[in-house]
């Protein structure tokens, strides 16, 4: 169990980056260290969500997307699958009015089509009312997988080459991108997991081809500010490449 934490130096106005993605793993790991059930970790999850919003408002990030819901976490006990879904709903409920206040954007990706009809509807309100923010955009990741993205990707720009009159050779990583359901918005600069897991785990497989890769022992519950900080100060000192030799 972790009791004590290394308190970070507040991350430097220099090199913020522009977009992060989170994967917010542990919950269950963290519930069940104190004798709890699984979702009693996802509850708590949700202030550790807040935190990480206030968090990038405060330090200049203009897109945090975090990976909610992923396809395969349908496989979950049902119990779970069911709570996760009714702690969806009731933090958007609970929440919009402070996103809003607070100048963020809501902004949902994955198979939200195939989620049951009062999630859909509490997806659309919430991003409804805070479609004119732009402090912030809050990419929340719901019943998706990169698998899942990228075989819509390429199902749509099929139709395009078959009813639309694209050509094959016109057909470039531009195109891929502006099909994919993150078109718009900007390939993530730094990604953080935590829990110690070092994996992707099927998320934005496309888009994180250069993103700095952050993982820290931290249970999501446990991430706070201080935590945050921590991963913008190590992103700071890193000298992205992008596969090009820098000269000395």
């Amino acid at each position: 169990m972790r009791l004590f934490r290394k308190k970070a130096a507040p991350a430097q106005p220099r090199r913020i980056p522009t977009h992060i993605a989170i994967v917010m793993d542990g919950n269950g790991r963290w519930a069940e260290e104190r004798g709890q059930g699984r979702v009693y970790g996802h509850i708590n999850g949700v202030e550790s969500m807040r935190k990480a919003i206030r968090a990038a408002v405060r330090r200049g990030v203009k897109f945090l997307t975090v990976y909610a819901f992923s396809t395969e976490n349908w496989g979950r006990p049902k119990e779970e699958v069911q709570a996760l879904m009714e702690l969806l709903c009731t933090s958007l409920s609970n929440e919009t009015a402070e996103l809003k206040s607070q100048g963020v954007r809501m902004r949902f990706i994955g198979d939200v089509e195939a989620l049951a009809e009062d999630v859909r509807a509490a997806i659309a309100r919430s991003e409804k009312e805070t479609h004119r923010n732009e402090k912030l955009t809050l990419v929340v990741a719901v019943n998706y997988s990169s698998r899942w993205e990228i075989t819509r990707m390429a199902q749509k720009i099929a139709v395009q080459v078959r009813d639309e009159g694209l050509q094959i050779h016109e057909i470039t990583d531009r195109t891929v991108a502006d099909n994919l359901v993150t078109a718009g918005i900007p390939d993530p600069d730094l990604l953080i997991r935590t829990s110690g897991e070092q994996r992707l785990s099927n998320f934005l497989l496309w888009q994180l081809s250069y993103s700095e890769l952050y993982f820290t022992e931290t249970y999501w519950p446990d991430f706070d500010e201080s935590e945050f900080d921590k991963a913008i100060a190590e992103y700071q000192k890193r000298e992205r490449r992008y596969g090009i030799l820098m000269k000395k």
